[in-house]
């Protein structure tokens, strides 16, 4: 069985062109999720445990199914004990069972490793830039549920403590529940 998988790091963005890719190449059970960095990825999870001998994972790009080298090796070191094959679409078709999939793959891998080192020495120079510049503030603080129900048992309402504590409506709903 083909079995695709298909991610996108945030709630706005679309699956769409990921589940057209993995559809045409034939999978027949695709797992799909939106989910940033720091979220547990249990569709991936799901897709890893369906997986059995003779079965391919199927993905679109590497950066999709794997956020480091490391990361992709543990999933290939997965499938290969389940004796099932990996293939990413759109680096050349790679699969890993075919003879130079595997070198191939690390290197991809390795190469997109070194992307994120970048862009993240990029982020940090461009807030270490900001923040010379007086233009960074940093990351809001969190929300203080604590602060929030008082002000509601006090008789506050959403848009009101939100003012107080300066903080989105959408947040004074979040502690409230």
């Amino acid at each position: 069985m083909l079995i695709g998988y298909a991610r996108a790091s945030s709630t706005g963005s679309s699956l769409d062109m990921q589940r057209s890719a993995l559809i045409a190449a034939g999978c027949g059970k695709i797992f799909a999720e939106k989910c940033g960095i720091s979220a547990g990825r249990y569709a991936l999870e799901d897709a890893l445990a369906l997986a059995g001998a003779g079965d391919t994972l199927i993905v679109g790009r590497l950066d999709r199914v794997a956020r480091s080298a490391d990361e992709l090796r543990r999933i290939l070191a997965t499938l290969d004990a389940k004796g099932a094959g990996f293939r990413c679409l759109e680096q050349g078709g790679l699969e890993m069972t075919a003879g130079a999939g595997r070198p191939l793959l690390d290197m991809l891998a390795a190469v997109a490793g070194l992307e994120t080192d970048i862009r993240k020495e990029r982020q940090r120079e461009g807030i270490a830039k900001a923040k010379v510049n007086g233009v960074y503030k940093g990351r809001k603080p969190s929300v203080n549920t604590d602060a929030v129900r008082s002000l509601h048992r006090q008789g506050f309402g959403p848009v009101e403590i939100a003012r107080q504590l300066g903080i989105g409506r959408a947040s004074v709903y979040r502690a409230l529940s």
